[in-house]
């Protein structure tokens, strides 16, 4: 799986960071440069389902069925309004996988061999995590090849990031061995905020190169793109928060081109 395709888990324990924004708006910037792109809504809210214009009503098969073994893969994923992107969505159903799955064979890797019973032609898996490191984020992280963390910028940012980052390291000794940190962006950054920036200098200051020197901002256009169930690509292509998606699938191109080349050469 890892030779065909990148599978990524975006992660944060917290809710209200952007992780699902950072999801379906990454995903439609990918898309749009023509990479083969599925979404997994792996939180039973199912919001980044709905951001994508799923109608719950139209969801006849979610990750719920395929982690439970009564669906397979390609008969969950549903096409978006958008070309190259498809999704596995999610339904309420989800919150009640960790007590039916609780004797399982293989509980934290359901997801992962779920995955691997069938090659998916895609260049990128994106999973949107639920707010929490429970039993549904383990599984995405043990299916996973890289971990990207959206991070607002807020005064505990740091606090939180860093108990992530132990989870994350355990997660790989215990789980999974090639699990890699892809990197961490800042979002909801609000230029007018002198926390914003100390909390962006004080990230970058700690963990370097790590952190994408493109930020995500407060937005009204990315806040109101998911009500008419669009990604703020599409619901409005030219506005700012727009162009800062565009620019973090570039750069995130960019990174993992050179470490092609420093790996091959």
């Amino acid at each position: 799986m890892k030779s065909e395709c990148k599978i990524i888990s975006i992660v944060n324990q917290k809710g209200g960071v952007g992780k699902t924004t950072t999801t379906i708006n990454l995903a439609t910037a990918l898309a749009a440069v023509k990479k083969k792109v599925l979404v997994i809504d792996l939180d039973p809210q199912g919001n980044a389902s709905t951001g994508l214009g799923i109608d719950s009503k139209k969801r006849k098969k979610s990750i719920y069925d395929l982690i439970s073994s009564s669906a397979s893969a390609k008969n969950s994923i549903m096409k978006t309004e958008v070309p190259g992107l498809h999704i596995i969505p999610s339904t309420l159903e989800l919150s009640g996988a960790e007590v039916e799955l609780v004797d399982a064979t293989r509980r934290e890797y359901r997801l992962k061999d779920a995955l691997r019973n069938e090659p998916l032609k895609y260049d990128y898996i994106l999973i949107d995590c639920p707010p929490s490191l429970g039993f549904l984020t383990l599984n995405s992280l043990a299916a996973s090849d890289e971990v990207l963390v959206p991070l607002q910028c807020e005064f505990y940012a740091l606090e939180g990031l860093s108990h992530l980052i132990r989870i994350i390291e355990r997660v790989k000794k215990d789980f999974n061995p090639a699990l890699e940190m892809r990197g961490i962006i800042l979002t909801m950054y609000d230029q007018r905020n002198n926390i914003c920036s100390e909390v962006a200098e004080d990230v970058r200051q700690h963990l370097g190169d790590m952190v994408y020197k493109t930020v995500i901002p407060r937005n009204v256009r990315i806040s109101e793109a998911p009500s008419h169930g669009k990604p703020v690509l599409l619901y409005d292509h030219k506005c700012v928060g727009s162009s800062s998606y565009i620019n973090l699938a570039t750069e995130i191109l960019d990174r993992e081109q050179k470490n092609e080349v420093l790996t091959n050469g």
